[in-house]
């Protein structure tokens, strides 16, 4: 039997490969304990909003930079300020679902690694939420930002007095930064294009239109990136394999390699 018709071995993506239908039910189980999780969050609006003061003044003895400043710059026009609420409205789920069904079809093994490291994201994302109750800066009238999504549209939230749907007071950590930050590292160590870089630009972009729209301040972003640091420490990232990170350097893959040089040692 020649290199090309051998058997895939053990450890290849074919087999690594999880049961649709368990990796279905499975994220859908996910996303309910996401939703009932933040939901027991609800009801410390006190809290919230005195642990909203501390951040703000937090950040503001460290320096960081006011949310303001790019709020300041959303408001230059009506379509841009729109464009920001419509990507916080409509990427952050969809982006994270497109980038594991991507996973799961061209690079099982990464899709393993990633859905691991995005439940342990989000389970301590949930136990902070649990913890530290804060309420977003545009309800904190000390900012003096403005809720650019009731303003100018379109809203994921309704009022906080009687929207039952989201816990608007789990601002830390940042899902939409965090989830984003790992969607673009899990793309950018599963693939092997030069480009592949340019993946950044999308956490890059969230973090300007959570900051911007006041939805969440910058600390909410560093907490997640933080969180998510730590669970990269603790799953280690999946073995690179020619048919998990793209073609060998020279174009062939490892068996092909082989069968060049056993033709070029009979000579």
């Amino acid at each position: 039997m020649n290199a090309r018709t051998e058997p895939a071995p053990a450890g290849s993506d074919a087999i690594a490969r999880p049961p649709l239908v368990r990796e279905l039910l499975l994220v859908a189980g996910l996303f309910l304990v996401y939703k009932f999780g933040r939901q027991l969050a609800t009801g410390h609006t006190g809290e919230a909003f005195a642990h909203a003061h501390r951040v703000w003044d937090f950040e503001r003895a460290v320096r960081l930079p006011g949310e303001g400043a790019v709020q300041s710059l959303l408001l230059h026009g009506d379509g841009l300020v729109h464009a920001a609420n419509t990507y916080y409205a409509t990427v952050h789920f969809p982006a994270t679902a497109a980038f594991l069904v991507w996973l799961y079809l061209r690079r099982p093994a990464h899709y393993v690694w990633a859905r691991r490291v995005l439940a342990a994201l989000t389970a301590a994302a949930l136990a902070l939420h649990l913890l530290f109750p804060l309420a977003p800066p545009r309800m904190l009238a000390a900012a003096g930002l403005v809720d650019t999504a009731r303003l100018y549209g379109p809203s994921v939230y309704g009022d906080p007095a009687t929207d039952s749907l989201s816990n608007q007071f789990a601002a830390m950590p940042s899902l939409h930064f965090g989830w984003a930050l790992m969607v673009a590292i899990g793309l950018i160590v599963a693939t092997r294009s030069r480009l592949r870089w340019l993946w950044l630009l999308h956490p890059l972009l969230t973090l300007l239109v959570i900051v911007g729209t006041a939805n969440h301040y910058w600390l909410d972003a560093i907490v997640a990136a933080a969180l998510l640091g730590l669970v990269l420490a603790a799953l280690p990232l999946p073995h690179r394999t020619a048919s998990t990170a793209g073609r060998a350097p020279d174009g062939l893959v490892p068996a092909q390699r082989d069968e060049r040089s056993l033709v070029g040692a009979g000579r």
